[in-house]
């Protein structure tokens, strides 16, 4: 199908104005191809233009000056994947005082040749958004917090505790409710993309500090500990490891496999059981939005199918007390703040570079935090909009009008007035949607776009990797992401929901993580990803639990065979096949 197919029916075209597109910091967000609800609905409607709004406060542009006013399209998609827009990233570069283009590609992209080159125009340089950015700037390094991401977790954890009983509503309001929650999750993104865009401007500072003392690895590891949103559902798994742990009616229902664990565990009249299943449910219900590529509502969650979450906490079953996350995290802010109390030391002659420091320390812990308490905002409101798509699926199943579940995804927002009432036209034509978005899944998406996407037909298989195995001795090259120096056997993880190979200790070697990764995180002994930048999430959460990590390995996770002794240097970006 793959060989006749130059672009699919959710592709948007790469423009004029700002031609220049990328995968580079999308590819961890939104690893596997858009379903056509999720790009034509709130990815377009709700993430796209509140981009917009957001590079218009900040004074990056005015509205008038993106591609298309009317509707603007502020994220790519290209093959069914997700790009993130390289134009318009690099344009805050150009207007920002003291930044530039290749400042910005450094910061947020990875550092590969294969990134179309910035192309400057005149109209780029602006003295009214140059001031603006100023201001911007100053607030960034100023602030001692962000309220708008307190005010929008308020509204995301309040329609999950006002979330209607399913089975009161019909068709036509299951997918009204999808409808109402885009302004939330418009909202929500406005202010992430804030602190998103922001969030570079502590670690600069603080890189501009330490390279001068001499030492530019002291960076990283002055931002080990931050606190983290994603980390506290792998903090309360780790819990219910433990009570797993201390039962042994609940490790043997976790020792016969993980495959169908959730119904054994709601079957078990054991009392020991029915407390983990009460500790469970509420974990599910605070944090089942999240999973594997959880933007996008297709993508199965920890709600939708709780053996994910619970593969995890299999695995977590064999940590030991010294892998307590709490317990790491703490020991990552001890070593950040014995570090930055050494600095403070060395810059206590020199006021002005000490009130530089200060506030670059205060503005990454602002703002590098609330990258990822954006995420857990926008994620719990997908998680609504995903349940009650789920619901309305497989009511149709149930009625014969759809052939899987999932096929209620591959609905586009022209039809969803139609589809609410009369699904039965739908069911063959979302059964072969289905099957082209499943054909997506085989290729490799280039990483730039700029000003013409090549035809899918001409993109490689993934499975015809160029890429050579890592002989005993070599050494990978990436970017330092998470201080510290770690010795263990690689295990090459492509999907987060098989671990059964995964032990205490071992070095994750991943395509890329979200936040369906991190439980992995709190047993590994270091991380490495094939792709990655300043503030990826890789990279966050090693910092919270202080264990090394290095991003943008290029093809890590085939050059790295499984089962190969690696040491990971997070200091210095490199990894070591032994």
């Amino acid at each position: 199908m793959l060989k006749s197919m130059d672009r699919w029916i959710i592709d948007t075209d790469p423009g004029v104005r700002f031609p220049a597109w990328t995968r580079g910091n999308a590819a961890d967000v939104f690893p596997d191809p858009a379903s056509p609800f999720f790009a034509s609905t709130y990815l377009r409607e709700g993430l796209g233009r509140a981009l917009v709004d957001a590079y218009t406060e900040m004074g990056v542009l005015d509205w008038e000056e993106v591609e298309n006013p009317a509707d603007p399209t502020m994220f790519g998609v290209f093959g069914g994947y997700v790009y993130n827009p390289l134009s318009y990233i690099r344009l805050f570069g150009a207007r920002m005082p003291g930044a530039s283009p290749e400042i910005v590609d450094k910061a947020f992209f990875d550092d590969r040749q294969i990134v179309p080159p910035y192309k400057a125009e005149p109209w780029h340089e602006s003295e009214k958004h140059a001031a603006k950015l100023g201001e911007t700037a100053a607030w960034t390094l100023s602030t001692p917090s962000f309220p708008e991401l307190d005010r929008d977790k308020v509204m995301a954890d309040n329609l999950r505790v006002t979330r209607p009983d399913f089975s009161t509503l019909d068709h036509k309001a299951l997918l009204d409710r999808v409808r109402a929650m885009f302004p939330y999750i418009r909202q929500a993104f406005d202010t992430g993309m804030i602190a998103s865009t922001v969030s570079s401007v502590g670690p600069g500072v603080l890189g501009a500090v330490c390279e001068a003392l001499g030492d530019p690895s002291l960076t990283i590891r002055l931002l080990a500990g931050i606190e983290a949103d994603s980390s506290v559902p792998p903090r309360v798994m780790w819990k219910l490891s433990r009570l797993a742990r201390e039962s042994k009616d609940v490790t043997a229902l976790f020792e016969a496999g993980v495959q169908g664990l959730n119904d054994r565990l709601r079957a078990s009249g054991s009392a020991e059981v029915k407390k983990f299943v009460v500790a469970f449910d509420d974990f599910l219900f605070n944090y089942g939005s999240r999973g594997p590529a959880e933007w996008d509502a297709i993508a199965p969650s920890w709600e939708s199918k709780p053996d994910i979450a619970l593969a995890a906490i299999d695995r977590m079953r064999f940590g030991e007390a010294a892998q307590d996350p709490v317990l790491r995290h703490g020991e990552a802010v001890a070593e950040r703040d014995r570090i930055a109390a050494d600095i403070r030391a060395k810059l206590a002659g020199d006021p002005e570079t000490l009130g530089m420091f200060e506030a670059g320390m205060q503005s990454s812990t602002v703002f590098l935090g609330g990258r990822e308490r954006y995420k857990t905002n926008c994620i719990k409101i997908v998680g609504e909009i995903r349940e009650a798509m789920r619901e309305v699926g497989r009511r149709l199943v149930a009625k014969g009008q759809l052939k899987e579940v999932e096929h209620v995804f591959m609905v586009l927002a022209s039809e969803l007035n139609e589809f609410s009432v009369q699904p039965e036209k739908f069911t063959d034509i979302f059964a072969a949607r289905a099957v082209e978005h499943r054909s997506l899944f085989d290729v490799e998406p280039p990483f730039a776009v700029d000003g013409v996407c090549p035809p899918i037909s001409t993109w490689p298989k993934r499975i015809n990797s160029t890429a050579t195995r890592a002989e005993a001795g070599e050494v990978l090259v990436g970017v330092a992401g998470s201080g510290g120096v770690a010795t263990g056997r690689a295990r090459v993880i492509l999907d987060p929901g098989a671990l059964d190979d995964f032990d205490p200790g071992d070095v994750l070697i991943a395509p890329q993580t979200d936040p369906s990764w991190a439980p992995l995180f709190i047993t590994a002994s270091a991380v490495v990803v094939n792709v990655g930048a300043l503030g990826s999430h890789a990279m966050i959460v090693s910092r919270e639990l202080g264990i090394p990590c290095v991003v943008s390995v290029a093809d890590a996770t085939v050059r790295i065979a499984d089962g190969a002794m690696v040491t990971v240097d997070g200091n210095n970006g490199t990894v070591t096949v032994l």
